[in-house]
């Protein structure tokens, strides 16, 4: 490992010395305000391996306004290499366009699926080195849910909701307006042009496991291929031009996954790509990698390229709405990720990953990467058994802690669900950022179900008197009809009186009861957040409340018991401090049983005090 860690060093410093050597002088730039109907241009992209291939620009127009005030597009067709048979390709995004020897811009825009004519917009130079010059602190995102399990559905809406501006660039058709044209194209071009797709790379993965995911890119315009990672070259790199293949990495190591453009313009050690933006984050640290144009795929609905990721050679860290752009050099730090799998059938495997550090994809390639995992070296149809253990290693903040056991049809995607829920969690709170440093996880898996059901709850006693300790018995049945048994004894608080109920519960129904009982309560901090992730309920354990009369309060999130009346009253009559609400019922003591089984069942039981 640290050869091959030496070895990719070596491989991207000697790509930035090569780069920066053999640049040649700083690139003209050709004005927008110059740019007029029936102009040619050049255009230049790789369409297979790496080799560099022309293609003729006619200018249709300019459509000024069709982003926004003062962001413009220039209209034209495409002609040569494959684009007569191709329109428009998935993944030329940032090819760039010259004008008499002077750079316009990246091809970015096309006028969207079926088209019959290859019909580019051309996002101007100088808006994309505009905006990606911006000097700003990483906005709060919009909270993007992943919803678990994951579905086609699911995944869709949360696509949307982080590629909301994938959407028309004029509303209106008067929203926009061309100078120029030929006729036939008027200003209502600008409610069709949407951004060029750009293809996502697969390597590792089944089919299965990425359906989910494919299927809600595709509607977002990021189509999903699978390719293998292309091999190191022997001698360093040669220096990245305009209208290379580029890549932008969210996972590597024995999975990857990244996505695929063109580009435009290298100033020094500056990069800029795409023409639009990828996620449209604003300031990131995403590696960027070398990529390698396998073959164009022609289709009648989107032509792509395919093509595969290549060395880290810099770091994107601009996703603006006109570009991407990053610096030549080192990568930026990714979250390493280590998977340890042993089966009950003797497979004992590690992999070892790195993600990088996202809002949505931190969590959505962690998903991803367990369930491939699970899939790949467990049977993918019958019930299976996962005990998973591990923790998330966060800066600054401790550590969120796992241990489970999922069981049933749907094992792997419980248990990836349940590693993926806190992380989606935490990286969208609205406290601070959170920068997670490891994740390290264990796996042990069986080829069969482990499941038990709560038959009965029960006290052989019949007299309980306030003060002692009483066995609570607790029957389940397996999944195989075995009996099991097991006691704990409660403790009945000294100054109980009347009766005291107590409620016998697995994890769901006992998180639905606390959820009610809470529902006034919020999280006022990371730390209090964190707190009750740490402590979430867990399916391989039964659960002991015992409730009394006493009465009780949540007040700022945290839930205090058996309150003194006079306090109560205090409390209720002053309530500047903050959220308060009152509780009937008080919590006296709780207890979990651990189980080697998904336990299921709920049991109350109401117990009447003993005066004497």
């Amino acid at each position: 490992m640290q050869i091959r860690s030496r070895r990719a060093v070596f491989l991207a410093s000697a790509a930035v010395a090569l780069a920066v050597a053999g640049l040649p002088a700083a690139t003209e730039r050709f004005p927008i305000e110059d740019v007029r109907p029936g102009m040619t241009g050049v255009g230049r992209t790789v369409f297979e391996g790496d080799r560099l291939d022309e293609f003729q620009v006619h200018i249709i127009g300019v459509l000024r306004n069709v982003i926004g005030p003062q962001r413009n597009l220039v209209l034209a067709r495409l002609e040569g290499g494959p684009l007569a048979d191709t329109g428009v390709i998935a993944g030329m995004s940032g090819s760039p366009v010259y004008i008499d020897g002077r750079l316009l811009g990246a091809v970015s825009y096309s006028l969207g699926a079926f088209s019959k004519a290859p019909i580019a917009g051309i996002t101007p130079i100088d808006e994309m080195t505009e905006v990606a010059a911006m000097n700003t602190p990483r906005r709060q995102l919009a909270r993007v849910d992943v919803a678990v399990p994951l579905t086609v559905d699911g995944l869709r809406d949360s696509v949307r909701q982080a590629f909301a501006w994938l959407r028309p660039f004029a509303d209106r058709p008067e929203d926009a307006r061309l100078i120029g044209g030929d006729g036939g194209i008027g200003p209502g071009v600008g409610t069709l042009l949407r951004p060029i797709a750009t293809p996502l790379t697969l390597s590792g993965f089944s089919a299965g496991t990425i359906a989910p995911l494919a299927a809600a890119l595709q509607d977002a315009g990021l189509p999903a291929t699978v390719a293998r990672g292309a091999d190191d070259p022997a001698d360093p790199p040669a220096p990245l031009r305009p209208g290379d293949p580029v890549g932008v990495t969210l996972l590597d190591g024995d999975l990857e996954i990244g996505a695929t453009g063109t580009v435009t313009h290298v100033d020094g050690d500056a990069v800029y790509a795409f023409g639009h933006a990828f996620y449209n984050l604003g300031p990131t640290q995403f590696p960027m990698t070398r990529a390698r144009v396998h073959t164009v795929l022609p289709s009648l609905q989107s032509s792509m390229k395919i093509a595969s990721m290549g060395q880290v050679i810099g770091t994107i860290r601009q996703d603006r709405s006109t570009a991407i752009a990053g610096t030549l050099g080192e990568g930026p730090p990714l979250i390493p990720i280590t998977l340890r799998l042993t089966s009950e059938r003797g497979i004992n495997r590690t992999m070892r990953l790195r993600v990088v550090n996202d809002q949505l994809f931190t969590p959505l390639m962690t998903y991803l990467s367990i369930v491939e995992t699970l899939t790949s070296y467990e049977r993918q149809t019958g019930a299976a058994s996962y005990v998973i253990r591990g923790s998330a290693t966060l800066k600054d903040r401790g550590a969120l802690a796992f241990e489970n056991l999922f069981s049933g049809e749907q094992a792997s995607a419980g248990a990836a669900g349940y590693v993926m829920t806190p992380i989606n969690v935490l990286l969208r709170n609205a406290f601070e950022d959170v920068r997670i440093e490891a994740l390290d996880l264990e796996i042990v898996a069986s080829e069969e179900p482990r499941t038990a059901t709560l038959e009965r709850a029960w006290i052989d006693s019949a007299r309980v008197r306030a003060g002692t300790d009483v066995p609570l018995r607790v029957l389940l049945r397996t999944y195989r009809g075995e009996e099991v048994t097991r006691t704990v004894p409660i403790r009945i608080p000294p100054n109980a009186r009347g009766a005291v109920s107590v409620l016998v519960s697995d994890a769901a129904r006992l998180a639905q009861v606390e959820g009610r009982e809470a529902s006034a309560s919020r999280t006022r901090d990371l730390p209090q957040m964190l707190r009750v992730l740490n402590d979430v309920r867990k399916s391989n354990r039964l659960y002991v409340r015992l409730v009394s009369a006493d009465g009780g309060a949540v007040v700022r999130g945290e839930t205090l018991e058996s309150l003194p009346s006079s306090v109560l009253a205090v409390m209720e009559g002053d309530r500047s401090g903050g959220s308060f609400r009152s509780l009937g019922a008080s919590l006296s003591g709780d207890w979990e049983i651990p189980m080697d089984y998904v336990v299921e069942g709920s049991r109350t039981l109401t117990l009447p005090l003993d005066r004497r």
